[in-house]
């Protein structure tokens, strides 16, 4: 007997429940996102989440294990973005040179990426709310060490060289992200909240990483952004 014969609702499609699942997903992000940065991380709770989309706390829970998890989404995906663009970095180039042009051509293009899930806008307030908020921004240094090591891994696989025996992919990708977190911070203090705005102060910082490293300091002229 067919699920009509039995009076049953026929089954939906596969492709619409997941389409369902990612448009609940998208709005309950959307809503703590917002909740997040209009009234604080810390004072939002998840029933004021579920009640923005009118959901269960079971549904949340269902696409999200906490409230970080929900505040870090969106960086998932920028991170995830860039790892990409730097595994997708020909191959000749050396490691500054690959890491540079991954991370500027990642904010080059990751308004789409982010604009799949949430507006630009929110996820760059988002940003600067984590990098204000203490409880927030102990759970991304921890994130960044954890990226720091993918980062390594994928430079010591691009220079054939064994990451457990040779320590340069791990210097050059903690000097690499030093200066990605001093751009964030700087970026977060000043007035202009736009991507370009990002990306006009990782270039100029970047672009001073290896002098800085290698140059006499007295020589060597500042960096004006």
């Amino acid at each position: 007997m067919t699920q009509e014969q039995a009076g049953a609702a026929p089954a939906e499609p596969a492709g619409l429940r997941e389409r369902k699942k990612r448009r609940t997903r998208d709005a309950l992000l959307r809503a703590a996102l917002v909740l997040f940065t209009t009234q604080g991380y810390e004072q939002t709770t998840v029933d004021e989440i579920t009640d923005a989309v009118e959901v269960s706390q079971r549904t949340f829970f269902r696409y999200f294990a906490n409230k970080e998890e929900a505040a870090f989404a969106v960086q998932d995906v920028v991170e995830s973005h860039f790892l990409a663009a730097l595994r997708a970095r020909p191959a000749a180039e050396n490691p500054f040179t690959a890491l540079r042009g991954a991370v500027l051509s990642a904010w080059d293009t990751v308004g789409e990426a982010i604009a799949d899930v949430v507006p630009v806008d929110l996820y760059m307030r988002t940003y600067r709310l984590i990098e204000s908020t203490p409880a927030l921004l102990a759970v991304h240094l921890r994130r960044s060490a954890e990226v720091d090591e993918e980062i390594a891994r994928i430079i010591a696989g691009r220079e054939g060289l064994d990451l457990d025996a040779d320590p340069r992919p791990r210097v050059a990708a903690a000097a690499f992200s030093a200066v990605i977190r001093v751009t964030g911070r700087l970026w977060g203090q000043g007035a202009d909240p736009s991507v370009a705005a990002i990306r006009r102060i990782t270039e100029a910082h970047l672009d001073h990483l290896a002098p800085a490293l290698a140059a006499d300091w007295r020589t060597l002229p500042g960096c004006g952004v």
